[in-house]
């Protein structure tokens, strides 16, 4: 359905990047609907201090050197840049490990001139995709487009103001988390990413586990 209501955005200057892990399978959907090459764009979440499911903010990139916070709530719980940092660090060495399992990833300037399509299997607080809008922005792509099956509403008119559009098939006011909206919504391995980006001809074929 995603995949129908972008099929105005095919042609071969068309990236689709997906935010892994659970926005790589809808991502690998869409690329195939329009023909399109599929890639991911690393990117994590900064958790709160003791609440690590509540966004902070999230940084992007192989290395991380993209970040975006949330200022109001770094402002109302009293969180300095230091502590910003602190709980940053870890998830820069994820996104370090993730890149030398899952490959190089895109080279700089891949996407200069390209229409990027950003896709995730939902968007809560938007934190990790403001990253990922930020980081695919540096490369100076012709346009990025946000996509995903549903949103927040209140999340998707943050989204809207970053993206040159945003293509989103539900945003119910109720909504309260992603995988309410999924029939089956089941947690990613390594092996998984590996495995839809090698049947999409972008990362060597899985080989077991890779240290």
């Amino acid at each position: 359905m995603l995949a129908r209501a972008l099929m105005h955005l095919a042609g071969p200057d068309t990236v689709v990047l997906g935010l892994p892990r659970g926005g790589l399978p809808v991502a690998d959907e869409v690329a195939r609907g329009l023909k399109a090459a599929l890639d991911i764009v690393l990117v994590r979440k900064i958790g709160m201090p003791g609440n690590p499911e509540l966004a902070l903010g999230a940084i992007a990139g192989p290395e991380g050197k993209t970040q975006v916070l949330n200022s109001e709530l770094a402002s109302l719980y009293g969180i300095d840049a230091a502590t910003v940092e602190a709980q940053a660090a870890p998830e820069r060495a994820e996104l370090l490990r993730r890149r030398k399992l899952w490959g190089a990833r895109l080279q700089p300037g891949a996407l200069k001139g390209k229409v990027v399509i950003l896709v995730d299997d939902g968007i809560a607080t938007g934190a990790t995709m403001r990253a990922a809008i930020a980081a695919v922005r540096a490369d100076h792509p012709l346009r990025v487009v946000v996509a995903t099956p549903v949103a927040a509403p209140e999340t998707l008119d943050q989204i809207s103001r970053l993206a040159d559009d945003v293509v989103c098939l539900s945003a119910p006011t109720d909504f309260s988390a992603v995988g309410r909206h999924y029939a089956s919504f089941p947690q990613l391995g390594d092996e998984d990413v590996r495995a839809i980006l090698a049947a999409a001809g972008s990362a060597p074929a899985p080989t077991g586990q890779v240290s």
